[in-house]
């Protein structure tokens, strides 16, 4: 960049073009465009969870199911160690909340703690036989899902 400081020797005008507004005004639209790209690049950040081991607290009013992949491609849930269909599934979740709201005194009662469900799933067994189930106990009233996974060996948990 050359800038002249005062009129020309041969008295022509000074044909040069002074670039230090341009150069300004490039740098003021890089530092614009390093900040908004940014911004513009859409990117959803996901961290996977962790596993992390916790104690559960077996209640006796808690729900176990037990879900798995039959040979056949069915899925077999299990309420403890009883089969049941998806039908049986619905009909013992709704009465088994049914009994717990009525011992705790009603849905109006203070204090209302409502059982949880922990289930159970196999390694190999397909999302939607886990989610059938979900699903089912959520439409019978169920607020509270839980998975029970175990510990890599070591017994050391991940954080």
């Amino acid at each position: 960049m050359a800038m002249s400081a005062g009129p020309s020797d041969d008295g022509a005008p000074m044909s040069d073009i002074n670039t230090t507004p341009l150069v300004d005004v490039m740098l003021v639209l890089l530092i614009i465009f390093l900040i908004t790209v940014p911004v513009v690049i859409q990117t959803v950040p996901v961290k996977l969870p962790s596993v992390r081991y916790e104690a559960t607290t077996t209640k006796p009013e808690n729900v176990a199911l037990s879900i798995r992949a039959a040979p056949n491609g069915a899925c077999e849930v299990y309420w403890g160690q009883t089969p049941v269909t998806a039908q049986e599934l619905l009909d013992r979740s709704v009465d088994k909340l049914k009994k717990e709201i009525d011992k705790q005194g009603g849905p109006t009662a203070p204090g209302l703690e409502l059982p949880e469900v922990h289930i159970r799933g196999d390694v190999n067994t397909p999302y939607r036989c886990i989610g059938g189930a979900m699903v089912t106990v959520q439409r019978a009233g169920f607020q509270r899902v839980g998975f029970i996974s175990e510990p890599p060996p070591g017994g050391n948990a991940r954080l």
